[in-house]
């Protein structure tokens, strides 16, 4: 370990490799909501986050484990249920009165086409603006799930009627 005076310890969730400072602040400078996904191996995360003196404030979220209760019996880290996260989030998200955001993806690696873009192209389909790129967003064949079953597809339509019902 480094020793001297003029040694700074980084911060702690810097030196666990949790948060990007740099990338935050250019975030939270926009002074919009941020919209963070954040994915595991077996589910999806998506929280509407407004930027508070005292801490963060989550507006509205959303997991795939949500989607279970709407009879969703894929997988909860794929494109299909990535996209249907976003949906659900950007729906209750504009109940509260949120009209755009900014993506904010942490530490994970964006992938053109991944499951982290199929949850923004849910979150911009559920109403709410998010500034991006149309070319990194996934296919419609993909979003639906044609590519892992076709009986997927069914099913996606089906778990998307309710949530437009909502």
């Amino acid at each position: 370990m480094a020793e001297g005076t003029r040694y700074r310890m980084p911060l702690r969730r810097r030196r666990e490799g949790k948060t990007d400072y740099r990338q935050r602040l250019k975030l939270l400078k926009s002074g919009k909501v941020r919209a963070v996904v954040r994915p595991s191996n077996k589910h999806i995360r998506v929280q509407f986050v407004r930027y508070d003196r005292d801490g963060d404030k989550v507006e509205a979220s959303a997991s795939s484990k949500h989607l279970e209760e709407m009879g969703w019996e894929g997988h909860g880290s794929n494109i299909p249920a990535a996209y249907l996260v976003g949906y659900l989030a950007g729906k209750r998200a504009a109940e509260k009165g949120i009209g755009e955001a900014v993506l904010d993806l942490g530490l994970n690696y964006p992938e053109k086409g991944g499951k982290l873009f199929s949850v923004l192209n849910g979150i911009i389909d559920a109403g709410v603006s998010v500034p991006h790129d149309p070319e990194v967003l996934p296919d419609d064949d993909r979003i639906k799930g044609e590519h892992i079953d076709e009986e997927m597809s069914d099913k996606f339509e089906e778990v998307k009627a309710k949530l437009e019902e909502r």
